[in-house]
């Protein structure tokens, strides 16, 4: 598991009529001690990462592999020209050297709290399973009496992007098929999280590898256990996406999404990257906690 912090704050509104300011994204490269390069080009780094605790050589492999495309099996190399073995030792801050690189483009993604009927199940879902946040194990000790503050159900793959999910089939992954609302609002396209790890999570600053049997140790063992707990599948494809965002050059903008009165929350998402992508995530994310995008 690999966690980086952001503010702890409730998503706003989608429109604000004031123009007074705009409020442009962050870089997500900053802090980076691990830089990885293209070996033709040495000069500009194609990604990296800030190093946490228990990141190994093998873990770099996997992340590299996820966004640079190889033909064959590569070989990564230091700055001194020393094959990295892909092996458990832990990974140490510089400079890596890689061939090929990927076109392969991931889906933006910003917070997200939904209400909505169409989704009252899956969150009902969610919560009636897990019962605590997964990850930190904190029991929501007031949900026999339907209190569930601080404690959200977060959608594994966006809700936003549902048409995505039934083109690539998506829902293959599933055993368990909601009666209402789409497989996308399957108990196993979900986690009950702290509101804080929700917030990481949908912005790709928290993720698990399933591949890594040591993330087993973050989660709560009950939840592994369970039948209905989310499939692997969903899990990498999460994990991918994080990599995609976090790694790949600057990484993507992260986003503002806490806007002071009289700021002009427009404005700030036209003016800045991916402004088309953006608003679209924001409409249909609000549009299908309602209403079915495919039909």
């Amino acid at each position: 598991m690999y966690i980086t912090l952001t503010k702890n704050s409730p998503s706003p509104p989608l429109l604000h009529e004031d123009t007074r300011s705009t409020l442009p994204p962050r870089d997500r490269s900053g802090g980076r001690d691990v830089l990885i390069f293209d070996a033709r080009n040495r000069s500009t780094s194609i990604g990296g990462l800030r190093l946490t605790a228990g990141i190994t050589n093998t873990n770099l492999y996997t992340m590299i592999k996820i966004f640079v495309f190889f033909t064959s099996e590569y070989i990564l190399r230091n700055e001194s020209g020393i094959m990295i073995e892909k092996d458990d030792s832990p990974l140490l801050p510089g400079n890596y050297y890689i061939d090929s690189r990927s076109n392969e483009t991931p889906l933006t993604r910003m917070i997200s709290l939904h209400t909505g009927t169409r989704i009252e199940a899956f969150r009902n879902a969610v919560r009636s399973r897990d019962r605590r946040c997964v990850i930190t194990r904190k029991e929501a000790l007031g949900a026999q009496y339907d209190d569930w503050d601080g404690f959200e159900a977060a959608h594994i793959f966006p809700l936003a992007y549902e048409p995505h999910w039934n083109n690539q089939d998506y829902g293959r992954w599933l055993s368990i098929i909601p009666d209402k609302g789409g497989s996308i609002n399957s108990v196993q396209n979900g986690m009950l999280l702290s509101s804080t790890l929700h917030q990481l999570f949908d912005v790709y600053k928290l993720s698990v590898n399933p591949d890594d049997r040591d993330c087993w140790k973050y989660l709560d063992q009950r939840f592994l256990d369970d039948p209905q707990r989310p499939p692997d599948g969903l899990l990498r494809w999460h994990f991918r996406q994080a990599v995609f965002i976090n790694m790949r050059g600057a990484g993507d903008p992260v986003f503002e999404h806490e806007f002071p009165p009289g700021s002009d929350m427009v404005g700030s998402i036209l003016k800045a990257p991916k402004a088309a992508e953006r608003m679209e995530f924001e409409l249909f994310s609000r549009l299908a906690t309602q209403f079915d995008l495919t039909e």
